[in-house]
């Protein structure tokens, strides 16, 4: 799949900054889902003894999250607000990503209401899913 966007577009509709940018690539945007990618590299934060470690699995799917949002506020030419992690749930973790490999994840917004958006994500990689789970994400007042 081809990405839509690339890094710098990607970076800057989060609100997180280097080194702790878990996502680096747009594929697909529609109101309700959106398909990230993130190729794990060795200044990662969260890469240990050549592997992407479960917390960085779990903060790259949170930052699909955020870059739906961050995505619908730039469409509508609006700063996005900050969002928080309201609840995780179900999360499990099949498989870990090596360093030079390209994860993938879809997030499928199942409702949204009052800046509290509930979603279902899955991670895969070369088109084994490897995580999933659901969240409940809070946008700041």
């Amino acid at each position: 799949m081809t990405a839509l966007f690339e890094k710098d577009f990607v970076e800057d509709l989060l609100p997180q900054k280097f080194p702790f940018v878990m996502v680096d690539k747009m594929y697909a945007y529609t109101e309700t889902t959106i398909v990230t990618g993130f190729e794990v590299k060795s200044d990662n934060i969260f890469c240990a003894d050549g592997l992407f470690r479960e917390p960085g699995l779990v903060e790259h799917m949170a930052q699909s999250v955020a870059m739906h949002t961050g995505y619908q506020f730039y469409l509508k030419q609006e700063t996005a607000p900050t969002g928080y992690i309201g609840s995780i749930s179900g999360i499990e973790i099949k498989k870990l990503p090596k360093l030079g490999q390209n994860i993938q994840t879809t997030v499928q917004i199942l409702q949204e209401f009052g800046g509290i958006t509930m979603v279902d994500i899955t991670t895969t990689l070369e088109g084994e899913t490897i995580a999933s789970g659901q969240m409940k994400t809070v946008l700041a007042k």
